[in-house]
């Protein structure tokens, strides 16, 4: 049986030496920060937080690590490969999957030592003992030095401690209407509510993706709730989330 991806081939990483510049507290949002962001899903059985991860990647060519353990992998399946490149994807995802918690947490925090790679994305299920404050923060520290993207999709978790600069929850929502044909689903829709940030107010968005946008870092709009602010706030928020 073909696999369902292309990325079955050896990849080399860049060998350019690590960032060694943190940020500023008060900088952790701004565009194009490289932090630690929790994703908490709504609900179970909701893919939504691995498509609003997806459509908030980095624009580059450098490959992504996804690890996920099997719990996970249970309740939310796998990344289907040809449908990756719906969200614009220009490099590889390195997807590894493993079987205990630990384990995703080690992958993650080697990966976001490794300026070769775009962003850092890892799946665990529940609030297991290893994923404690110390190793979130552990985490935030690597992608800050770094200067590595890192996303931590919760799922089966309600809000555990964690020491993520930006926690987002989502849920799906009804897809938009699809421009040919209004019987067939359109792209993706999610309710995505930031409940806790550094350096910026919590708030609540209908966000979608938008594969005809100019630029890369549009592609993931926020359409902001009624009473959560400005369209000028949504703005600074998608180009946050972008980086």
């Amino acid at each position: 049986m073909p696999p369902d991806s292309p990325f079955g081939q050896v990849i080399s990483l860049s060998h350019k030496h690590l960032v060694q510049d943190v940020p500023r507290p008060g900088d952790a949002a701004a565009p194009g920060a490289a932090v630690l962001r929790d994703v908490l899903a709504g609900g179970p059985f909701d893919a939504a937080p691995a498509g609003f991860v997806l459509a908030a990647l980095p624009d580059s060519a450098a490959p992504v690590l996804w690890v996920s353990d099997r719990m996970s992998r249970r309740e939310n399946g796998r990344l289907y490969g040809p449908a990756l490149a719906q969200f614009g994807l220009k490099g590889p995802i390195l997807r590894v999957e493993v079987s205990h918690p630990r384990d995703v947490l080690w992958a993650m925090e080697e990966g976001a030592g490794c300026a070769g790679l775009a962003a850092v994305v890892g799946e665990i299920h529940g609030a297991p003992e290893v994923l404690s404050f110390t190793a979130t923060k552990r985490l935030a520290l690597r992608a800050e030095t770094a200067q590595v993207p890192v996303w931590l999709i919760r799922s089966a978790d309600h809000g555990a401690l964690s020491a993520a600069r930006e926690r987002w929850r989502l849920s799906s929502l009804p897809s938009q209407m699809h421009p040919d044909n209004p019987q067939a689903p359109g792209l993706p829709q999610w309710e995505a509510e930031l409940f806790r940030a550094r350096g910026r107010a919590p708030g609540g968005w209908s966000a979608g993706y938008d594969s005809s946008a100019r630029t890369a870092a549009d592609r993931l709009r926020l359409v902001s709730r009624s009473g959560d602010g400005s369209l000028a706030e949504d703005h600074r928020a998608a180009a946050d989330v972008a980086g």
